[in-house]
């Protein structure tokens, strides 16, 4: 849109512009002689890109009425991936394999030897590692030094008589030691095993046929026999009418085994039951 100026103190020849620009909404206003906008041909792009350029600077892309133009504000053109440092790690390899011309296999039985020994400590460490914590699991898991205590028992067999029979506490259970005099082991010795109900000699359930050391449980629930009575002259349960004869073993009632014989080791006039 053009104005002719119409003021006597201006001069006819001067005119005033208003350019509308489509890429945006600013003006500008001139006064004197038409100004011509400078448009900037870009050159063709096959002569971009047939020539061998390096890139050193930024890319400034301008975009107008007249098209696309590429400029750049240093002296070299910079391609794609041209700029990209390869990393180097030769500080970090060894002497042995920095020459290209060198046989890799020479240095290889160098190499060999040091990943050996590093695998051997490595395996010996963790069997170290692993022998130790298996042993502190089962010391944990084990029986504290209290109850090993009571694990056994030490009598001193000099503090019964000749048929007498003594009761001991031995792991939470009654403990029965008998002195039997020499009849009573001739009677025992004597008995037909046929006629038993849980067949067992009177020798395989003692070490000295003098001494007679069961456990106080009877076999049919659990209750603890009286000694020195019932039929037999051995051991007898009131609770359900099991008899037991000297030898612990089961002669009458609903008791289906005999008396159990503990493990024991007799140290001159000791006996170490457990």
């Amino acid at each position: 849109m053009n104005v002719i100026a119409k003021s006597t103190n201006v001069a006819p020849f001067l005119r005033a512009t208003t350019k509308c620009v489509p890429t945006g909404p600013k003006s500008s206003v001139t006064t004197g002689k038409v100004q011509k906008t400078k448009v900037i041909v870009p050159p063709p792009l096959h002569k971009v890109y047939t020539k061998s350029y390096t890139f050193s600077g930024p890319i400034r892309l301008n975009s107008g009425i007249a098209g696309i133009s590429i400029t750049s504000q240093a002296q070299q053109i910079r391609l794609s991936h041209t700029d990209i440092q390869v990393p180097d790690f030769s500080k970090y390899r060894r002497d042995s394999v920095q020459d290209p011309t060198c046989d890799s296999h020479e240095s290889l039985h160098k190499r060999q030897t040091f990943s050996y020994l590093i695998a051997g400590a490595t395996g010996v460490g963790a069997a170290y590692a692993g022998k130790a914590l298996i042993v502190d699991l089962v010391s944990c898991l084990s029986a504290s030094a209290d109850v090993l205590a009571l694990a056994k028992i030490e009598i001193k067999l000099d503090a019964i008589p000749e048929g007498k029979s003594a009761v001991f506490k031995w792991r939470g259970k009654p403990l029965f030691v008998r002195h039997r005099p020499q009849t009573e082991i001739a009677k025992e010795e004597a008995v037909d095993m046929s006629i038993l109900r849980d067949p067992e000699h009177d020798s395989a359930r003692v070490k000295r046929s003098e001494w007679l050391i069961v456990i106080g449980v009877c076999t049919h629930l659990g209750c603890v026999p009286i000694a020195n009575a019932g039929d037999f002259g051995g051991y007898y349960c009131p609770c359900h009418g099991s008899h037991y004869d000297a030898s612990g073993r089961i002669r009458k009632g609903p008791a289906p085994l005999n008396l159990e014989v503990p493990p024991y080791e007799f140290a001159e006039n000791i006996v170490v039951v457990g």
